[in-house]
């Protein structure tokens, strides 16, 4: 996932075991990882040993025409893994002299019928993928939010995934896409999975100890991105020794040559979207 600066804002950087023990242990916070594509039902016992949670597409991701991770659900439980699920939003110029609301009504039903012939539980948290970062326009706020409420009135928890980094306005204002969308929600219980993979604060593609998601700069965050695949040269150059050397991030026991790169989050919970229908055995 990535983000694009919306109009003239520039991004700045801030300076701000087993497969059951890390569910039954009490950690500070928790280690997952997200991609685009499902990673093959071969490498989900390696991963699960570093990663107690895993993103889950529900639509097709950024750039791609489908989702390969339908279906994959009971499995991935399985194999003990929590979820941070998520649904892909739409981009400014999909709803620029739209009806953004009435677009975002539709997006959100379908993320909720979509969940639920999934198998995941009613209350379960659906992140919606906001892309492009900066404050966002009243287009974008419109299909957000009502995107929100289609979600809350399904019988699930609304999320946003978007930008943690701070943005500087033409005008010298600067802007955290998550704190102008949670100062715009108008009460909304939205939860937020914020990236942020500027070094510092993130410290790179690295795996343990997790850190905990208020350390993004967003004191709010259930869930903090702080790695990306490829690793983006202008935020990492402090960390840039802790990727490969093609600049992706790929986890322990899984040799880069497999090509199976993830983006790397940490989360106050190892079931951020609550995702699980059974207790971890």
């Amino acid at each position: 996932m990535r983000f694009l600066a919306l109009l003239a804002a520039v991004a700045i950087m801030t300076t701000q075991p087993t497969m059951t023990h890390p569910h039954e242990q009490k950690r500070s916070a928790y280690l997952g990882f997200d991609r685009n594509e499902y990673p093959g039902d071969d490498n989900l016992g390696a991963l699960r040993k570093s990663f107690v949670f895993t993103g889950y597409w529900l639509n097709a991701p950024p750039g791609d025409a489908q989702t390969t991770w339908s279906g994959k659900r009971q499995l991935l439980e399985d194999a003990g893994f929590g979820f941070a699920i998520l649904f892909n939003g739409r981009l400014y110029h999909e709803l620029q002299g739209k009806n953004a609301a009435a677009i975002g009504r539709g997006d959100g039903a379908a993320a909720v019928s979509t969940a639920k012939r999934e198998g995941f539980p009613s209350h379960a948290v659906i992140f919606l993928d906001q892309e492009e970062g900066g404050r966002l326009l009243p287009e974008q706020k419109a299909y957000l939010f009502a995107w929100a409420d289609a979600v809350e009135a399904g019988g699930f928890r609304a999320g946003v995934y978007c930008s943690g980094i701070e943005f500087v306005e033409d005008n010298g204002a600067r802007v955290i896409t998550a704190r102008d969308i949670r100062e715009n929600a108008g009460g909304r219980a939205i939860a937020f999975w914020v990236s942020n993979d500027a070094c510092p604060p993130a410290p790179g593609c690295t795996f343990a100890p997790a850190p905990r998601p208020l350390a993004s700069g967003v004191s709010f965050a259930e869930v903090w991105q702080f790695a990306q695949s490829p690793r983006r040269p202008d935020q990492t150059v402090r960390c840039a020794r802790t990727y490969a050397p093609d600049g992706n991030c790929y986890p322990p026991d899984i040799a880069s040559e497999s090509g199976l790169h993830i983006d790397v989050s940490s989360a106050n919970s190892a079931d951020p979207s609550h995702g699980r229908r059974q207790s971890p055995r």
